[in-house]
């Protein structure tokens, strides 16, 4: 490139070169240079995140009084284009930089002070301005919480509800299908479909509770503690108008930390909201992992159920249909519990007054919230919703099921039950039938006894 390619800024360490037609400025420079790591940058919620924040802090500077009105209003303009999006090209730096966020802080203040001073025909200063009352220290802190507060809010959760409502939709479809119920993926005693799918709604339900739950501690914000948690160059009602003014823009209850000193040097409830991710990934896989096993097949497997056929399954195999999407599932499960093991380690990270990996903690915690819903979106629609029941495989088994026999244990104990349940499984007989060999119950008694759809109710048979 020639010189004109490029510019000349400065900053305390003194002049370098900046693409010509970049908005940024020299600090975010040295970062570009200095963290050539991944090609990974900072998410675009995260990136929202910070112009947020630069947002509501222009405001709560102008109510104050330490800011002129006209000033605040261009931050303010500049700000909110950067969380719409406007300029997502021009936050270029590495996840992998340094431990504060101090390099992507920067970024923003460099960003919205270049489109400020544009909008207002007068310079707009990164640090004296667009940062006043801040730090790296409560801003980055601040912006995982947002972040990850407004993913939770708006995309997770609605994506839990409507995982919920469809499985309990197809519960409801369902509920008189019988089937063999399974222990150690062994035969066991019936239950309904339906109830097998009330309980994977469960799972989901008490994740969106435990997600609702963590909210109250994700919505309390560093910001006011500035750079050690003391509220150092910030006005002491500082970070309670930025949490006021987040909350009018967003719709969500952001509230001032208690304690700015834990707040900047713990990411304590980033770990408490990541492990809540996880305990979720647990319940998908699970979900999913039970729908490979009734779908397996169609001749060799369970063939329980079909799913929805969306695509070819091999290369090689003509007319092999895959579980493409409790697959694709699965995997997400995967990487969420690995960001939860890199996150939990980054919380670990807390030294005296600061975290110092907090662009990892936000780079994993939003990359698993974004998936989780994309992924239970994916599954409501297009396994669950639209999966059929194959009645006569499942029917087939059910009636050859020797561990029915259980039903009769209060009647002629297990001892005569266990040797009912060999010979039947022996001899590939139903246990009705060897039953009246070997026990004095009628047929009418044992057909009221072996009635799979009254075993799935509980109790005892008399």
């Amino acid at each position: 490139m020639s010189n004109k390619d490029f510019r000349i800024e400065s900053d305390s360490m003194g002049e370098l070169q900046v693409p010509a037609d970049a908005k940024w400025g020299a600090q975010t420079q040295r970062a570009v240079e200095n963290f050539p790591i991944s090609g990974l940058t900072m998410p675009r919620q995260f990136i929202s995140a910070l112009g947020l924040v630069k947002w509501a802090a222009a405001g709560a500077n102008a109510e104050l009084g330490l800011i002129g009105s006209n000033m605040a209003i261009s931050i303010q303009k500049s700000a909110l284009e950067v969380a719409q999006g406007k300029h997502d090209g021009e936050f270029p730096i590495d996840v992998f930089q340094t431990g504060s966020g101090t390099s992507s802080n920067m970024n923003a203040n460099e960003v919205i002070a270049n489109l400020a001073t544009a909008d207002r025909g007068s310079e707009v200063h990164p640090n004296d301005h667009v940062n006043m009352s801040q730090s790296s220290n409560d801003v980055i802190p601040t912006c995982v919480h947002v972040s990850a507060a407004i993913a939770v809010h708006d995309h997770l959760l609605p994506a839990l509800q409507s995982l919920s409502a469809t499985l309990e939709k197809k519960a409801d479809e369902v509920r008189d299908v019988v089937k063999t119920g399974r222990t150690h993926l062994m035969d066991a005693m019936p239950v309904t479909m339906g109830q097998e799918l009330d309980g994977w709604r469960a799972q989901i339900d008490n994740s969106i509770a435990r997600l609702t739950d963590s909210m109250a501690r994700l919505t309390a914000l560093a910001q006011g503690g500035t750079a050690v948690g003391t509220g150092i160059n910030a006005h002491p009602k500082f970070g309670a108008k930025v949490a006021v003014l987040l909350t009018e823009q967003t719709g969500i209850e952001f509230t001032s930390a208690a304690s700015k000193f834990e707040a900047l040097s713990s990411q304590d409830t980033a770990v408490e909201v990541s492990g809540q991710l996880r305990a979720l990934a647990v319940s998908l896989t699970k979900i999913s992992n039970d729908l490979r096993w009734m779908n397996s097949g169609p001749l060799a497997g369970f063939g329980e159920i079909s799913l929805p056929a969306l695509q070819p399954g091999s290369s090689i195999m003509p007319g092999k249909v895959n579980p493409v999407i409790p697959e694709a599932v699965a995997m997400v499960c995967a990487q969420v519990i690995g960001n939860d093991a890199a996150i939990t380690i980054a919380g670990q990270s807390g030294n005296f007054q600061l975290n110092v990996m907090l662009p990892v903690v936000a780079y994993n915690l939003l990359q698993s919230i974004d998936i989780l819903a994309n992924a239970s979106r994916c599954l409501a629609e297009k396994a669950i919703a639209g999966f059929t029941v194959n009645s006569d495989n499942i029917n087939r088994a059910l009636g050859r099921n020797p561990i029915l026999v259980t039903a009769l244990n209060p009647v002629i104990g297990y001892e005569l039950g266990a040797a009912v349940a060999k010979k039947a499984y022996a001899e590939g007989r139903p246990v009705k039938d060897v039953a009246l060999e070997m026990t004095d119950l009628t047929e009418e008694e044992l057909d009221r006894l072996l009635d799979p759809a009254a075993l799935t109710e509980g109790g005892i048979k008399n």
